[in-house]
């Protein structure tokens, strides 16, 4: 009883310690250089039914049903997506803010498999006459213990690493489309 109780009580220290010390803040960032003049690249990107062609999520399930409200490539227009394939789920991206040739930021609501919230973005930064450098990023901040339970499932299931590779693919996908 008295080894339980011991064992118990490291486990329930290292909760703490593992709340207290994770980061609250999450941000994953990835970028490749597109060769073509920006304006083409921010007008791909803009709009959200473009994303279906080169985005790796909604590439994984091509018959997922896809509904749209309000006017793409403008604030407030609402993509959202309903998929039996369980890393798509059922869920809707909504534009936030535009930056005319320069940033798209976008809320992602998930329903399922999960409930969550992420803000995320797209970047175009002109590199010369016909290269563009394109940014994606997603960043949320999480509570306290919300922040241990991410390290924990990060750290034994290599979300983070998933989600580059799927930002890493969509990149290269979108860089495909621009070049042709």
């Amino acid at each position: 009883m008295k080894i339980t109780l011991i064992i118990l009580g490291v486990i329930a220290f290292a909760v703490i310690l593992l709340c207290i010390f994770a980061p609250t803040d999450f941000k994953l960032e990835r970028d490749i250089t597109i060769n073509k003049p920006r304006n083409i690249v921010f007008a791909e990107i803009k709009l959200l039914k473009n994303h279906s062609k080169w985005n790796a999520w909604l590439k994984k399930d091509p018959s997922a049903k896809m509904e749209y409200k309000g006017t793409d490539g403008t604030v407030g227009f609402i993509s959202s997506w309903e998929s039996e394939n369980q890393e798509l789920g059922i869920g809707e991206q909504e534009i936030i803010t535009i930056t005319e040739g320069e940033r798209l930021e976008m809320q992602l609501r998930f329903k399922k498999p999960m409930e969550g919230k992420l803000a995320s973005y797209i970047i175009t930064e002109s590199l010369g006459e016909n290269q563009t450098k394109v940014t994606v990023g997603m960043y949320d901040k999480m509570p306290i213990p919300m922040n241990a339970i991410h390290l924990i499932v990060n750290v034994c299931f290599e979300i983070q690493k998933k989600m580059t590779d799927n930002m890493d693919a969509g990149l290269n996908d979108l860089k495909v489309i621009l070049e042709k």
